[in-house]
């Protein structure tokens, strides 16, 4: 092994697994998170578990923010991408306003310290509870998503005498370009109302008594890394907005969701400057703010998943696995759609290089990272580092096989923290009899 030109390894033969823009870094002594050793945190908490850089957080969440500082703009920071308490509080205190998708995601932004008013309210399918508890404590917006979910909203809010902001989210039937499991701005998609219906829609919204039209809503999906499907979507929202100004219906604001891509692979990401001189250009004729939606962005390249290998076996005419003490059940991404994610050692091996399969221990063969993995000769015990995996990691982790959820850590100030404790079996059985 070999130190790539940003510090991570990298293999003999050439094959790279360097990444950008993150604080994960070769010491010396290993990988490092900032100025902390990560194999330090696998030693003292176990494997599997998340690490992630608070300075990373911080400056791309500043990055993105200051991309529009010539708009009007607020960004909402979805949860759904990392919500565990100690990242939503990082947040929160940079001056992010969050996205949540249900009524757990609610309730933890308001632990984390996130006021109603900072608060929108997404998602395809709102059980009555939680809209009733949208409307009573008077969020900014409540996403809606259809002509029935707006009556509903309107129904419980007169009930309570009040008025509920909503922004109604439109299909505008575009691509995003992106994996199907994540694209949700097609006509075939769930989510949205159809955008040639969006304007009798909002008109008669704005009659009912129970609801105020605060705004559109598009969000046309996920790790989206052109341009042009979401400045299409914007423009979109713009002219029905527009058309809806001629009505004399007034908007406070375009929300324009999120979407951005990161650079799993050495292809690399969105290009923020890009978007959001795309978006500005887009929106800033019609003179309404933004609302942004990141999630991915901010917090993807931030976090590593740390494993340690449990065994190393070949087939006869068949493929070297390297099977980790990490799986599907702590990382789903890659069974779920087949994403890569870069994996290096956390300690530089000699050894050339040479393809593997990176695969985990649940009993599921999609139970994998993927093939034709470039790493050196590796054995039980090494520890490995899979990278980019702050964004839908532990959040999509999963209890399969009675496996525990992952501990998770965050380094800050040149020292770690423990923010969330290794579930125990006890913990998971607790709401069972």
């Amino acid at each position: 092994m070999r130190r790539g030109g940003d510090g991570l390894l990298a293999a003999d033969d050439g094959a790279t697994c360097t990444v950008t823009e993150t604080g994960f870094h070769d010491s010396g002594d290993g990988l490092a998170c900032d100025s902390v050793p990560i194999a330090r945190v696998a030693e003292a908490e176990g494997t599997p578990i998340y690490v992630y850089s608070a300075s990373v957080i911080r400056d791309r969440f500043r990055a993105f923010d200051d991309a529009f500082a010539t708009h009007p703009h607020a960004v909402h920071y979805a949860l759904k991408a990392n919500s565990t308490l100690a990242v939503l509080r990082l947040l929160q205190a940079l001056g992010a306003g969050a996205d949540a998708n249900s009524g757990g995601e609610i309730d933890v932004a308001q632990r984390a310290g996130f006021v109603p008013s900072r608060i929108v309210f997404t998602g395809v399918g709102k059980r009555p509870d939680e809209l009733a508890k949208a409307v009573s404590l008077g969020l900014k917006a409540i996403n809606a998503e259809s002509v029935g979910e707006l009556a509903r909203i309107d129904a419980i809010a007169v009930a309570e005498g009040k008025r509920a902001n909503v922004a109604l989210r439109v299909n505008p039937d575009i691509e995003a370009t992106s994996h199907p499991h994540i694209s949700t701005g097609a006509h075939r998609n769930k989510f949205g109302v159809a955008f040639d219906e969006a304007a009798a829609i909002c008109r008669e919204a704005v009659v009912r008594r129970g609801l105020r039209l605060a705004a559109l809503h598009v969000h046309i999906g996920s790790q989206i890394v052109q341009i042009a499907p979401l400045r299409q979507a914007a423009r979109a929202v713009v002219e029905l907005a527009r058309a809806l100004a001629a009505d004399g219906i007034a908007l406070d604001y375009v929300d324009v969701g999120g979407g951005v891509g990161i650079a799993y692979d050495d292809t690399g990401g969105l290009d923020l400057a890009e978007y959001a001189s795309a978006l500005v250009e887009e929106v800033a004729p019609s003179g309404l703010p933004l609302v942004l939606e990141p999630g991915r962005f901010v917090v993807g390249p931030a976090g590593v998943l740390l494993s340690r290998v449990v065994d190393v076996k070949s087939h006869p005419d068949g493929p070297t696995f390297v099977v980790l003490d990490a799986g599907m059940t702590e990382c789903l991404r890659p069974a779920l759609y087949g994403a890569r994610h870069r994996i290096v050692p956390v300690t530089a091996h000699g050894g050339t290089a040479s393809a593997v399969d990176v695969v985990g221990p649940v009993c599921e063969s999609s139970d994998s990272f993927g093939s034709d993995h470039r790493l050196p000769p590796l054995a039980a015990d090494d520890l490995v580092a899979i990278l980019d995996t702050g964004a839908y990691g532990a959040t999509m982790a999963s209890n399969y096989n009675r496996r525990p959820m992952p501990a998770e850590a965050l380094v800050d100030g040149g020292a770690w923290t423990l923010i969330r404790r290794r579930q125990t079996i006890d913990a998971m059985l607790a709401q069972e009899s």
